[in-house]
Formats: structure tokens, sequence, C-alpha cells
């Protein structure tokens, strides 16, 4: 039996995903549900953990799901997909089917992502100006992906 590497798994389900959202004329809403998932299990990834859990049966996960949903307000399409990663047992790849999702959104609408890195975090102001800049310099539209690094002082040595 040939393995299946984990790219592929994440690529297939994001793009099903993305052709039920599109075929339900439903996209606009699971990527606003996606963006919001995405929020809740980058701050919280305990979530993910108990979903992917083995020892839970299906029913427990499927309960849990709906609940989630129900609070959320999420569309049936975004929690059919739930549904499916769950029946599957591939809620370990929740977060990367999520994001992926994204990508093939922006890539079909025409936008390009760019990762920024920043020693500190960037005002609303700074952020919006950095996005034009990238916009006019890349003819295209673009979605900053901001992350902040950590640079340590240097060490001091007692003399």
């Amino acid at each position: 039996m040939k393995k299946i590497s984990k790219a592929k798994i994440i690529s297939t389900y994001a793009a099903a995903l993305y052709g039920a959202a599109e075929e339900k004329k439903a996209v606009a809403k699971v990527l606003e549900d996606i963006r919001q998932l995405v929020v809740i299990l980058r701050e919280d990834g305990s979530i993910v953990k108990y979903l992917a859990n083995p020892v839970w049966n299906l029913d427990s996960k499927r309960e849990a799901l709906s609940e989630v949903a129900r609070k959320l307000k999420l569309d049936k399409e975004t929690l059919n997909c739930l549904d499916i990663v769950a029946a599957n047992g591939r809620f370990g790849e929740l977060l990367p089917i999520l994001e992926e999702f994204q990508h093939i959104w922006y890539r079909k609408n025409g936008y390009v992502e760019v990762s920024v890195q920043s020693a500190q975090a960037l005002s609303n102001a700074q952020e919006k100006s950095l996005t034009a800049n990238l916009e006019k310099m890349l003819s295209k539209k673009v979605v900053v992906n901001l992350s902040l690094i950590h640079i340590s002082e240097p060490t001091r040595h007692a003399q």
C-alpha cells in the first residue's frame, strides 16, 4: 500500500472543501468561518488535540463539532468538511487544511501572499502602508502574513 504524504492529504481536503463551497455558492461564508476557526485553533490547540484523540468515539466528536458550529454560527458546508475530517481521523491536520483553503482562495482571487517578519508589532497604519507599498511594487493584491521574531539582547559578561 502506497503511503500518501501529509501535504497531499492537506491539499486534497482543502480542495474538496473549496469545491463543495463553490458548488453550494458558499465560498465567502466558508472563508469567513475558516478565518474564525484558524484564529481560535492558533490560540488554543487543545480543541484539535481533543478531536484528534483516538480514545474519543466519532459520535462524541460529532457532538462536539455540532456544538462548536452552533456557537460560532458556522455554515453547513464548513460543518460538513469538519465532519468528514473527523470521520477520516484527520483532525491532526485540521489547521493546515484550513490554512490551505485560504491559500486556494487567495490564488483563485488573484492575491499574492507575502510573509513579513518584524522585530516589533506594526501599528495598523504601518500594516496598511506596508500592504499598499507591496501592492504597488508587485502590481497585485497582497495578503501580508506578519510574524514577530524575537531578537535576544547580547549577554553581558561580568568582569
